[in-house]
């Protein structure tokens, strides 16, 4: 139960999360955490409560954040009751920065550093606490800390290769935020898991384009998606 009330509660806050970051950006790092609980700019809601167009949006934005946290509670419920409890926090918090990046990226087109560099020095500190989360320890096995950092060197130069086949018709195929996050991601999933959460996410891209017949949009959702699939199928075949 704690799981649930937890994920909803972190769900109801990322539609806030991800405007407060969003507008904050390109200021450094430890300045946006800090405006990020420190509005520096109030209203009055006496005043705010008549203005009809703000009252609108304002429902719209209590709406999204709802459907944020029934989603993020179902998911950290999910991810609590299948990995390791010993080490479930850890994977928590991966799924509600990947969630966060989601919103993010959907409204702003962006991928900040604020979050996937921390992302990505989580990955590296639970390789070298626990060994690999996906993994079942084999003495064939490269360490976790070598394998989640060929992880992360994949998912930084993978990009780059596939781009230079495609640069010279589509040059914004994968931006510096879409690069770092799979290079975050590798550091978590490890090499064997970056080529397929990478097809993966070209997947979801191109049904995405089919359905709503646009060729630009935010590719970081894609990554995410195909991640946390590739995470939860992982773990149930070896389970």
């Amino acid at each position: 139960m704690a799981y649930i009330i937890s994920g909803f509660l972190f769900g109801l806050l990322i539609p806030y999360l991800a405007r407060r970051i969003g507008k904050q950006i390109p200021a450094p790092m430890g300045l946006i955490w800090l405006k990020i609980f420190v509005p520096t700019h109030y209203m009055p809601w006496t005043k705010l409560k008549t203005n009809e167009a703000y009252m609108e949006l304002f429902k719209r934005y209590v709406m999204r954040s709802i459907g944020w946290g029934i989603f993020c509670a179902a998911a950290t419920f999910l991810f609590a009751l299948n990995f390791d409890a010993v080490f479930t926090w850890w994977y928590i918090v991966f799924l509600w920065i990947l969630l966060l990046l989601v919103e993010v990226d959907k409204r702003f087109m962006l991928l900040p550093d604020v979050l996937t560099l921390p992302l990505l020095i989580l990955g590296f500190l639970y390789a070298a606490q626990n060994g690999f989360w996906l993994l079942i320890p084999e003495p064939n096995f490269v360490p976790a800390p070598i394998n989640s950092a060929l992880g992360a060197c994949a998912g930084l130069l993978m990009p780059l290769i596939a781009s230079l086949f495609v640069v010279w018709k589509h040059p914004e195929a994968f931006g510096d935020g879409d690069i770092k996050l799979l290079a975050a991601i590798g550091a978590w999933i490890g090499f064997a898991g970056v080529p397929l959460v990478l097809l993966g996410a070209c997947a979801f891209f191109g049904a995405g384009w089919l359905i709503n017949r646009r060729r630009t949009g935010p590719f970081g959702p894609a990554i995410v998606y195909a991640t946390l699939i590739y995470a939860v199928f992982e773990f149930a075949v070896l389970k």
